[in-house]
């Protein structure tokens, strides 16, 4: 039975680029085939619950601007009602897979029992609803920055009670993401960071953070859950420091704690630009350090200095993104989850269709523009080319031997290298042969 939320709009097909239809797909075919495999599963798409849902449209100046039925979300059956548009929603677009935090699913309780009870029965509703859809669930994850008690952290608080209710929150999300059949389990640090050193023990809230995930995985072997685990990085905002900074930060936070073969990250776009950094560039570091599982896809407006969470739309942004995941070699249990919403003035149920169409596009048009390039291998030649020297005999000993061995070398063949161009605009422009 139809919630009606989605009337006279229907499922969402391919037209191909020449449509002008608004409700159409132009370029994502998730039966088209690109290097060997379907673009659906490819992309692995995911809607985000908390931003397509559970978002009512504020921003730091103002309250909510949209106006659902599903409003207020404080009861079991408005709760069930959101559930039910979110999966006609997923009928709609065909999107393969979806993303949920719990306090997106399930009203807050008045205690950890009250909240466990609605989170377990909206659970088992989803695993209803899922028994007749073809979406599944890509990952699960814990909501432990929005109320009260996380202003000071989850796992790095200060209070061991609120450690504990984080570890028996994670818990509950990891059976229930088990439960519905999740491919990950992503844990988010929204608040594991600090807002001045004046009342910080460092050391202490990191030593915590790597038991708790240790914790976390430990659980995940004793339950046979055979998903990945995810942690995400994220700079600031709204910590002024957060310690899972950037994927550099959290490979290095993972060394440490003897995770780096247990955990991997899930990137997103709009953190990259927090930490100074391209999309492309974290994900080249992931995949460098062996750690790139799942993407969250979405831009922030350049002009803003915070985390706008905005649908993306640069084609060019996005190929070299999934340049380096399919050089990488693609998703295996990760995805392409859209972290992403819409702008507070968009408050039509047809804006939220459009949306995701458009980042699905976007996704499209860029994975095949990053398949062309690995096939055509221009950038590959040309970083072949470039680092050809380290092929010869002399190079590869070199990293075998001493500084005073290399000294010697020096002087007696009278090494006197000159630079060689770096060609970054021919590759620049060879890049935008394909984009």
């Amino acid at each position: 039975m139809s919630t009606g939320f989605f009337d006279g709009i229907d499922a969402i097909t391919y037209e191909g680029p020449d449509s002008t239809n608004p409700m159409a797909f132009h370029h994502y075919n998730p039966d088209e085939v690109v290097a060997g495999k379907r673009l659906e599963d490819h992309l692995r798409f995911a809607v985000a619950y908390w931003h397509s849902f559970a978002w009512e449209g504020g921003d730091p100046f103002g309250g909510r601007t949209f106006d659902r039925p599903w409003y207020p979300q404080d009861n079991m059956d408005l709760a069930k009602l959101k559930a039910d548009v979110a999966f006609e929603m997923f009928e709609i677009l065909g999107n393969p897979f979806y993303c949920w935090h719990d306090a997106d699913i399930r009203p807050e309780g008045d205690n950890f029992a009250e909240s466990l009870k609605n989170f377990e029965a909206i659970i088992d509703y989803f695993a209803q609803k899922m028994e007749s859809s073809k979406v599944k669930l890509l990952w699960g994850t814990a909501n432990m920055f929005s109320n009260r008690r996380w202003m000071s952290g989850a796992s790095t608080n200060p209070d061991p009670d609120v450690f504990a209710y984080s570890a028996a929150t994670v818990k509950a999300c990891m059976d229930a993401t088990q439960k519905l059949g999740g491919a990950n389990y992503v844990l988010w640090g929204g608040r594991e960071g600090y807002e001045t050193l004046l009342n910080t023990d460092m050391k202490q809230e990191l030593d915590h953070m790597g038991r708790f995930l240790n914790m976390v995985v430990d659980y995940k072997h004793k339950i046979g859950f055979e998903g990945q685990i995810l942690v995400e990085p994220k700079p600031q905002e709204p910590s002024k420091h957060q310690y899972d900074y950037d994927a550099a930060t959290c490979y290095g936070f993972l060394q440490k704690y003897g995770l780096e073969n247990e955990v991997k990250l899930n990137l997103e776009q709009g953190h990259a630009i927090l930490a100074g950094h391209s999309f492309e560039h974290e994900l080249a570091t992931a995949a460098a350090l062996g750690v790139l599982g799942s993407i969250d896809m979405n831009r922030n407006d350049y002009q803003s200095g915070w985390d706008t969470d905005q649908f993306p739309n640069n084609v060019p942004e996005v190929a070299l993104a999934y340049y380096h995941v399919l050089k990488a070699g693609g998703f295996t249990q990760g995805g392409t989850n859209f972290d992403a919403k819409l702008r507070r003035q968009s408050l039509d149920a047809e804006d939220l269709i459009a949306s995701h169409i458009g980042g699905m596009d976007i996704c499209a048009r860029g994975l095949k523009a990053a398949a062309a390039m690995l096939e055509d291998g221009g950038l590959e030649d040309a970083l072949k080319d470039r680092y050809a020297g380290w092929e010869k005999p002399e190079a590869k000993a070199m990293l075998d031997s001493s500084l005073d061995a290399i000294f010697d070398r020096v002087v007696s063949e009278n090494i006197n290298p000159q630079p060689q161009s770096g060609r970054q605009e021919v590759l620049e422009n060879y890049v935008n042969r394909f984009v």
